[in-house]
């Protein structure tokens, strides 16, 4: 009885082992804020962001996945076309440490061996962990101590992937992220120089490029094998 259970223990540990699909790749785009500063536009990438994702396939349509991205936070009110935004005339630059993970999920059975099923559009949704700067106190005019600050967000968007080999794929996707915070301008309620906007409005940031992963594990994203 023993032996039948470590038996059928073994070949059930097995198949989870030969089921386990990765992919792992990198990120590449651009980032753009929407707050108190600088443009409304939704989509407007006008600085970096780059990063790397894993994802861990649980079947052709529904995949875990994780993000570590580095980029660069940039508004000016000179893009605005809000009259009141360019008189005022602020600006900033914050940089964005941010750790997310969740789920993804493809609206076809992507990676089967139909030619016509190795490209999807797919949804994200995530939750993240962000680590940005703000200013802590005011030393000078116009001049500002600063620190670190944890924060989270909300990562949603579409996406688009497409198989170009047996085991690469590009995407294409924009995500806008949702914050807990109203600091990534260096708003500050304490600082008379710094307290401008709406306190009670958070603030967004989104990241829109092109990503490249590598699939590895069993055949590549749950293709069955041909006779």
């Amino acid at each position: 009885m023993v032996k039948k259970f470590l038996f059928i223990t073994f070949i059930g540990m097995s198949t989870i082992a030969t089921a386990q699909i990765h992919e792992a790749g990198i990120f590449l785009g651009g980032s753009n804020y929407i707050g108190d500063v600088g443009s409304t536009s939704y989509i407007y990438p006008n600085d970096f962001a780059g990063g790397i994702i894993y994802k861990y396939n649980l079947n052709p349509r529904v995949a875990l996945r994780g993000t570590l991205t580095y980029a660069q936070i940039t508004a000016d009110d000179a893009d605005s076309k809000n009259v009141g935004r360019k008189l005022r005339n602020l600006s900033f630059t914050n940089t964005v440490k941010e750790l997310a993970v969740g789920m993804e999920f493809s609206y076809f059975e992507y990676g089967s061996e139909s030619r016509s099923l190795q490209h999807t559009p797919y949804i994200l949704v995530e939750f993240a962990a962000f680590n940005y700067n703000i200013a802590k106190t005011q030393t000078a005019p116009n001049e500002y101590e600063y620190s670190n600050k944890t924060s989270y967000s909300i990562p949603f968007g579409l996406g688009y992937k497409t198989k170009i080999a047996e085991s690469f794929a590009v995407g294409l996707e924009v995500v806008a992220r949702y914050t807990f915070t109203d600091e990534i301008d260096y708003n500050h309620e304490l600082i008379s120089n710094l307290k401008f906007g709406n306190p009670n409005n958070n603030d967004w940031y989104v990241f829109s490029g092109i990503n490249l992963v590598y699939t590895f594990g069993r055949p590549a994203c749950f293709t069955t094998p041909k006779n």
